[in-house]
C-alpha cells in the first residue's frame, strides 16, 4: 500500500515590504503545519517563483519573526509576469514541486498576479490554489478596512512629523512633508489628522498645481497673521499630488513675496520616503497579520481559492462575494477578481469624478 503524500502550500511576498509581512508568514506556516501541510517559502516574489526558489519553512524558521519589519522572504518587482507564457513557467516549477496551493501577501500587482496564475482557462489542469493577503502600507486595495503595514507606516509617519514640528515650532518654519502612499491619499490625511497638520494635499482631490500652490500660501498667510509666539506651518503631501514639493516651496516664496516685499516665512521640505516602509511593526500591525495569515492558511485547508482575506470588508457586500471566517469574526473571504475591479475602478477614476474635498484640503487645524 502506497504511503500517502503530504500536500504542499507555498507562501510569497511579493512588491514593495511592508511591516507585519512576516507575522503573516509566520501565522499562514504554523496554522499550515498544524494543518498537515508541509509549508515553503519562496524567496525574492515572482521571480524567484521562476527561479525554483523553494525552502522549507519550519516553526523554528518562523519563531521570533513577527516583530520584525520586511519579509524574511524577499520581494523583488517581475515585469514579465505579465506574459502568459511566463506564467506557464511559473506553474510548471509549481507542478514540479509538488506544490498544490500558494498564499500571496502584497499590493494590488502581486495579488493581479495570483489572479492570473490560478485563472483555470489560461492553466487548464495545471491551475493552483491560490489565496493572497493584502499587504500594503498605502492602503489600497479595495473592500478590507486595513492593510498589513498601514499601522505601522502611520506611526512612522506621525513620529517623524512630531519631530519636525518641534524645530519648525522654534523657527517659525513652514515645513511641506511629502510621505508615500502612491495614488492613494490615506497615508497622508489619517497622519495629518494625528499629527495636528495645519493643511494636507492629496491626489483624490484632484487640485491643479496652481491650487496646491494658493493653499500652501494661504495657509502660511494665515497662520503668520496671528499674534502668536512662534508661526510654524506644518503641510503633508500624499506622493500622488504630481507637484513635487520643491516646485511647491519655489512657486509659494515667489508668492508671499510678490510685489516685491520679502516674506519672513521660512520654507523647508522633507521627503520621508522608503523610511516610512521600514521598522518594528506596530502590536495593531503584529495582531492584523497574524489573523490574516491564519485565515489564509485555514482557507487554504478548506479548498478555497481565487479569494482574499480581508480585514472587515463593507457591510453590504453579498455573499457571493464576501463570506465571514468560519474561524475568526473579524477576517472574510473575499472574491480576489471583485477586489481587484474595484481597486482598480478607484485608480482610474477622473480627475472630475474625485471629490473635491476643500474643506479637507485646506484643513488649517489649529485655526
Amino acid at each position: 500500500m502506497s504511503k500517502r503524500r503530504t500536500p504542499k502550500m507555498a507562501i510569497l511576498t511579493s512588491g514593495g515590504d511592508a511591516p507585519g509581512m512576516n507575522g503573516a508568514i509566520r501565522a499562514a506556516a504554523m496554522r499550515g503545519a498544524a494543518a498537515g501541510w508541509d509549508v515553503l517559502g519562496v524567496s525574492q516574489g515572482y521571480r524567484g517563483l521562476l527561479e525554483g526558489k523553494f525552502a522549507p519553512l519550519s516553526s523554528s524558521q518562523v519563531r521570533g519573526i513577527a516583530n520584525r519589519g520586511g519579509t524574511i522572504l524577499g520581494s523583488a518587482r517581475c515585469k514579465a509576469f505579465h506574459r502568459p507564457e511566463v506564467r506557464d513557467q511559473a506553474r510548471e516549477r509549481l507542478r514540479s514541486a509538488g506544490i498544490q496551493a500558494l498564499i500571496v501577501i502584497g499590493g494590488n500587482g502581486s495579488l493581479t498576479g495570483a489572479l492570473a496564475l490560478s485563472d483555470p482557462e489560461e492553466a487548464g489542469d495545471d491551475a493552483i490554489r491560490v489565496i493572497g493577503i493584502p499587504g500594503s502600507i498605502d492602503n489600497d486595495i479595495a473592500l478590507t478596512a486595513m492593510s498589513i503595514g498601514v499601522d505601522t507606516a502611520l506611526n512612522t509617519i506621525v513620529d517623524s512629523c512630531d519631530r519636525i514640528a518641534d524645530t519648525a515650532d522654534s523657527h517659525s518654519r513652514t515645513f511641506i512633508v511629502e510621505v508615500m502612499g502612491r495614488d492613494c491619499g490615506y497615508l497622508a490625511r489619517r497622519a495629518g489628522l494625528a499629527a495636528g497638520a495645519d493643511l494636507v494635499l492629496y491626489p483624490e482631490a484632484g487640485l491643479s498645481e496652481d491650487e496646491v500652490v494658493r493653499a500652501v500660501a494661504n495657509t502660511v498667510r494665515r497662520v503668520h497673521d496671528r499674534r502668536d509666539r512662534s508661526h510654524r506651518v506644518l503641510a503633508l503631501k500624499a506622493e500622488g499630488v504630481p507637484v513635487p514639493v520643491d516646485l511647491i516651496k519655489a512657486r509659494v516664496e515667489a508668492l508671499l513675496s510678490d510685489g516685491g516685499a520679502e516674506s519672513d516665512a521660512e520654507i523647508r521640505v522633507t521627503v520621508l520616503g522608503h523610511l516610512v516602509r521600514g521598522g518594528r511593526p506596530s502590536a495593531f500591525d503584529r495582531l492584523l497579520s497574524a489573523r490574516l495569515g491564519h485565515g489564509a492558511a485555514a482557507a487554504i485547508d478548506a479548498g478555497e481559492t481565487r479569494k482574499m482575506v480581508a480585514w472587515m470588508p463593507p457591510a453590504d457586500l453579498p455573499p457571493a462575494i464576501a463570506a465571514p471566517s468560519d474561524e475568526d469574526p473579524r477576517c472574510w473571504l473575499v472574491d480576489l477578481n471583485t477586489v481587484l475591479e474595484e481597486t482598480r475602478r478607484r485608480l482610474q477614476e477622473t480627475e472630475a469624478e474625485k471629490p473635491r474635498l476643500k474643506p479637507s484640503i485646506e484643513m488649517v487645524l489649529s485655526a
